[in-house]
């Protein structure tokens, strides 16, 4: 096992991983700013310079912390569409990423994997069975106290790579290639304020996903519910017959949900589930959000309906108080626009195969900005990045992977060039 500091180097994209992860870009989910957190700006910064010193004359960054860059044609062919890139730059709000303290655990061999700076983390091959086919690769884990960031600057430095690869090889011909970098991805808020016209792109990939050798063309349907509790508030000693605590209404509905069912952690493959992720107020009000996720747009309805008709039953309860549930939509399944052009799965999957790969497509138990891009007339397909463990300290991913995403991403743009 070795550590990684700045002052190392080491050639490709697990030299740019390495030290991309060392600067701490977490999103804020409370932030009104956009984008959430400046610091996710650092690293987009160094994305734009190392862009341009790879010769891509347009890289920028914009008042939004997104970054935008063009490779240039270098076909002789007329009609090859624009294709685009995509991944993020921030991390999880969910585990800390400051201080990310990357290591490579080289030529593992299948033990159990202890991180030195809190050993009661241990990334257990039983819990992790993608870790079966990875005996004798290096593998890069964060030491045990952060998250690595795999998800998603892992999808970040194999985009760079391949672009400093395609401008390097011009023998390998493609079409108009746009790469986008976004912020706040994982706040739910990645293509909030992206120019869709700017960006100019026919067909897009994000980088971002798991396992290699995969490509996710569904994800869940999300929305976002806000619960707002009113109770009734007056002084604990004069309280008899009297108050009714918002806290207290907040706890029976979330005591009210199935212990069994409808959870993240009992739920699996295409079930849905609806998931309290935060709580605060008084004994006045209380604010609940949950996120509701389904993979059809009438399971999510039912879900919604579900909650209210619960939240109702638990307020009747408490004469004097009221409450009010709120809907906000986050994002559809992208396979509702992606089955209108099978090509952007194809050429794909081609792609997958010419890496020497077998290629399977997914559902993916989440969304990526890609489901949103799609909605917004960019159809964009997941392709793997190798991460694991996301939004964990257990956070992982393969050099070796690392390496066929750059290869695949190539093969991408060769493949659609060939077939123009």
């Amino acid at each position: 096992m070795e550590n990684y500091t700045f002052t190392e180097r080491r050639p490709g994209a697990v030299d740019r991983f390495l030290r991309y992860v060392q600067i701490d870009t977490q999103s804020d989910p409370q932030s009104t700013a956009n984008p959430s957190t400046e610091k996710q700006k650092d690293l987009s910064r160094v994305l734009v310079q190392e862009l341009l010193d790879m010769g891509i004359a347009d890289a920028e960054l914009d008042q939004w912390g997104y970054v935008y860059a063009t490779i240039p044609a270098n076909t002789d062919k007329e009609n090859v569409p624009t294709i685009c890139f995509c991944s993020h730059v921030d991390t999880s709000p969910d585990v800390t990423g400051a201080g990310v303290k990357p290591m490579i655990h080289r030529h593992w061999d299948g033990s159990d994997i202890v991180l030195p700076d809190d050993p009661s983390q241990v990334i257990r091959v039983v819990d992790h069975p993608d870790l079966q086919h990875q005996i004798g690769n290096d593998i890069i884990t964060a030491s045990g106290t952060t998250l690595l960031g795999a998800d998603n600057k892992a999808g970040v430095a194999e985009i760079m790579d391949a672009a400093h690869y395609l401008i390097t090889n011009p023998g390998i011909k493609h079409g108009p290639i746009r790469l986008l970098f976004t912020p706040d991805e994982e706040i739910g808020r990645g293509t909030e304020n992206v120019d869709i016209q700017k960006l100019g792109s026919d067909f897009g990939y994000t980088i971002d996903g798991e396992a290699l050798g995969t490509l996710e063309d569904e994800t869940f349907s999300a929305d976002a519910v806000k619960i707002t509790i009113q109770g009734v508030s007056t002084h604990p000693g004069f309280a008899k017959g009297k108050l009714e605590n918002a806290l207290k209404i907040a706890a029976d509905l979330l005591a009210a949900l199935p212990k069994n069912a409808l959870s993240p952690e009992t739920t699996e493959a295409k079930e849905g589930f609806v998931h309290p992720t935060r709580m605060e107020g008084n004994q006045d009000q209380a604010v609940l959000e949950f996120i509701i996720r389904d993979f059809t747009e009438v399971g999510l309805q039912e879900k919604e309906t579900y909650l209210q008709n619960v939240l109702n039953d638990i307020v009747k309860n408490y004469p004097g108080s009221s409450a009010q549930l709120v809907v906000k939509e986050q994002y559809r399944n992208m396979k509702d626009v992606l089955d209108q052009y099978p090509s952007v799965v194809d050429n794909a999957l081609e792609a997958i195969r010419r890496a020497g790969l077998s290629a399977e497509r997914r559902s993916i138990r989440g969304g990526t900005d890609g489901s949103r891009l799609s909605f917004m007339g960019l159809p964009c397909p997941n392709i793997f990045a190798g991460e694991h463990a996301f939004h964990s300290r257990l956070e992982w991913v393969s050099v070796q992977d690392m390496q066929k995403a750059v290869e695949v991403i190539v093969n991408v743009a060769q493949v659609w060039e060939e077939r123009s």
